[in-house]
Parts: C-alpha cells; structure tokens; sequence
C-alpha cells in the first residue's frame, strides 16, 4: 500500500537528482556566471538553473500549489550573457531515463518559461495549503570552492514538512564514512560520490546514490546511537556569518567534544541522518536573525525520520508555517535521542538562557 505522498515523494527524488546533473556540469567547470544578491552571497547559474527546473517538474506535476524559493529572475533579465549561458546548460540537461524525464515535464521549451518558472517562487508560505520548499544551491560557497552544496526540497503541507529531499553530489555514496575535517574542501565529485538522502513523514528516512537517469535502490538510514558524548562528532557551517562558531566551540568544551567538522549547506543534516556525523549546532549570531524556510525544512524532516530531534535553541521544534521565514525560531540544536537534552542544556548554559 502507497503513502499519502508517495506520489510527491517520486516527482521531488526525480526532480533534485536531474537539478544535481546541472550543477555538477557547473561545478566542473571554469564559467560558473556568479554574481551577488543584496546580502552579498553568490549566486550562479547553477543556482539560477536548478530552481527552474525543480520549479518546471513541480509545475508540470502539481500547477496549483505554492512555491517559496531562493532565487528571482531580475538579475537574469538584465544581464544578455549570463542569460543565454545559463539557457545553454539548461537545454542541454536531462535525465538519461526517458520515463523519468517524461515524469518531470521534459526540458524547458524556452527561456521566457525558464525566466517565469524562477519567479514563480516568490511565494509566501504559511500555515495553510501546500508549499513546496526549494534551495536550489544551498552552500553556493562549498559549490564555489570545491566543498559541500545540497540540492534542497520539500513538501510542506498546512505548516507541516511532509516530504524532504536533499542531493548532496559530494558525498560520499558508503554511509558508514565519518565526516572528517577534509569533507569540506576539495572534494571531486566523482566515483563513490553523490547520494540521495529523503523521507516521506512517518515512513523512515532512506539513501540511496544519484545517477543521470532512473532512481537507484534506496535503504533505510538513521542516526547513529551516542553513548557518551563525547564521542560524538559535531558538524557546523564553514561560513561564520551565521553561525557562532566562538559560543559553538564553547558548547563542544563544555562536552568535552573533540571532534568538530565544518562543511557546507544541509549536507550536514544527511550526514547527520546516515550516521556519518551526530551533533548540528547553528547558533545565531544576532537576536534579531531570521532563517529562511528552504534552508532547514528538508533536512528537519529527514533527521527526525532518522531518529533524532531538532530543536531551537529554546527547545521548540521548528515552524515552517509562519511565512518565507522561521519567525518564530532561534538557532538550531540537533542531535540523537538519547543525548538532545543533554546538547541543549549545554547549548543553554553558554547562552545563559534560563528553561
């Protein structure tokens, strides 16, 4: 018997592994047409290229629900050139698997519906219907300097993260490697790489590897059993923007946690799922910092559905129902089970934050 999204489940696995085949093409090579948004982050034409096609199989699939998305198309309408070069890799990418692309809608006819299926995420979210969470490119940074990105997705439905897909093209494909400190640099992408990590609500969270054409087998996953916490091993961003790396090492101190590695964008909540790492700190690094909804949503449903929770840095679970952003969350604590409780009074005790 299928599940309730068993449906939405197979369009968003499809829809991220043939979005990885364009941002590896990208990630390989010289050209990579970056330029900056308002905050001063890069964006690509992989991140530009990534959201229209996700954008165009949730369209061809599912035309009347909502999409909230990282990118816009302004900068593409004004700039000729890195239009046509980010017209030039779209065209050209498809899944080998011709039921699978069929599935999707097929290629982008033109590049007026490639401008417009970028723009349709401008959406607002909320607490009602279904929303489809996408970032395109999230760590554009790891993508830039031969590190860790992910591919992100999810089905939010009625404020409640249904469906979670996460491509991470870098990882390794063997869940039982640990994340060391070379995980988020020069990392090649090639044979033994590139996995998808998913979940469907109450269904378990699975891997499986990405290919350029049909699905592969997947297996279950979940997080690995901590005993003593200080053999955890704790991942958090590279970028320090925003992230507290100087209250997140203080945290790490004060469990006597040794192992600390830094990667790049929801790669870090797929390792966290398959064992490979146990303990995400994202501690904000102002009150008044808001996260955006794509950059948490799918990997918050797939470490829970590994067996872990999430939590704010109050204990609250996370609310994707309140708009574009998690209004109403600060910070992020992550962990198995059996040792939340234990990384969140830690977490609480150098935030001075009185339960």
């Amino acid at each position: 018997m299928s599940s309730q999204y068993a449906h939405e489940h197979q369009i968003a696995l499809l829809a991220v592994q043939r979005a990885t085949v364009l941002t590896q093409e990208v990630y390989n090579s010289t050209f990579k047409g970056t330029v900056s948004k308002s905050d001063a982050s890069p964006v690509t034409i992989a991140d530009f290229g990534a959201q229209a096609l996700i954008t165009s199989a949730i369209l061809h699939n599912f035309p009347q629900d909502t999409i909230v998305a990282e990118e816009e198309a302004s900068k593409l309408r004004e700039h000729e050139s890195l239009r046509n070069q980010l017209w030039h890799c779209v065209q050209n990418v498809r899944l080998d698997d011709e039921i699978a692309e069929e599935t999707l809608g097929g290629p982008v006819a033109t590049i007026e519906i490639l401008l417009d299926a970028i723009d349709r995420g401008k959406g607002q979210g909320g607490n009602t219907g279904r929303v489809w969470a996408i970032d395109p490119v999230d760590g554009t940074k790891g993508l830039l300097r031969g590190g860790q990105y992910a591919i992100a997705l999810a089905l939010i439905v009625d404020g409640d993260v249904q469906v979670g897909v996460l491509g991470c093209p870098n990882l390794p494909v063997d869940d039982s490697v640990r994340l060391d400190a070379k995980i988020g640099f020069n990392q090649s992408g090639g044979v033994g790489s590139g996995v998808l990590i998913s979940a469907e609500k109450g269904q378990g969270a699975s891997s499986r590897r990405l290919t350029k054409g049909r699905l592969a087998p997947a297996h279950q996953v979940g997080m690995r059993p901590v005993r003593y916490v200080s053999n955890a091993i704790l991942c958090e961003a590279v970028e320090p923007t925003f992230s507290n790396h100087a209250q997140q090492n203080a945290v790490a101190r004060a469990l006597e946690i040794t192992k600390v590695v830094r990667l790049d964008s929801q790669a870090k909540y797929a390792s966290l799922a398959r064992g490979a790492a146990d303990i995400l700190l994202r501690l904000p690094v102002r009150k008044d910092y808001e996260e955006n909804i794509w950059d948490h949503a799918a990997g918050d449903l797939i470490v829970r559905e590994a067996g872990g929770i999430i939590t704010d840095v109050f204990g609250k679970p996370l609310n994707f129902g309140v708009g574009r952003k998690l209004k109403e969350n600060s910070g992020f604590v992550c962990a198995p089970q059996g040792i939340h409780a234990k990384v969140l009074a830690a977490v609480q005790d150098v935030l001075a934050i009185r339960p």
